[in-house]
């Protein structure tokens, strides 16, 4: 039986995995990296470490109450980089919150995806293009994982960037 405790545990291992990563990345960046590179680095190397362990990101989303030194570690450097970015005080916190949700989710739905699509007739694909025009578009960029992720990191600290 699986305990609360050990649960938690496990979790703030994954997370100090992340943040031995995320220093390592950061590390390897040039001097002229912008703020927004150093988030994308963070995330990026959050993303791997989850997507590392089977259900890793079932596990942090099932334990985000607990006071893991692994996880406060991932959330003091990345207020650290947003502080240090200029961003006001009172609007790091939530930037670095919706963050670390953004690439949990992120790596929740990579992790329940089936590894192929259902097949789709072309009967029922025009159908789809019909009712989804937007959605089934050929100018809907049709993107990887990896270039979705990097794209909507970078939605987010545009964002972050921008007065609440």
């Amino acid at each position: 039986m699986v305990t609360l405790k050990t649960i938690a545990l496990m979790a703030d291992r994954v997370c100090r995995l992340a943040y031995d990563a995320g220093t390592e990345a950061l590390a390897a960046l040039p001097s002229t990296a912008t703020w927004q590179d150093r988030i994308a680095t963070q995330a990026a190397a959050l993303r791997l470490s989850i997507k590392q362990h089977p259900g890793g990101a079932q596990l942090l989303a099932e334990s985000p109450g607990t006071l893991s030194t692994g996880a406060l570690s991932l959330m003091e450097r990345l207020l650290r980089t947003l502080l240090d970015a200029g961003l006001p005080a009172d609007h790091c916190a939530i930037a670095a919150d919706t963050l670390l949700s953004h690439v949990t989710g992120f790596v929740l739905q990579e992790q329940n995806q089936p590894a192929a699509p259902p097949p789709v007739t072309a009967e029922r694909y025009a159908e789809l293009c019909e009712r989804f025009p937007l959605l089934m578009s050929p100018s809907t960029p049709r993107l990887s994982q990896d270039e979705k992720f990097t794209r909507s990191v970078r939605l987010l600290s545009a964002g972050f960037a921008t007065p609440a």
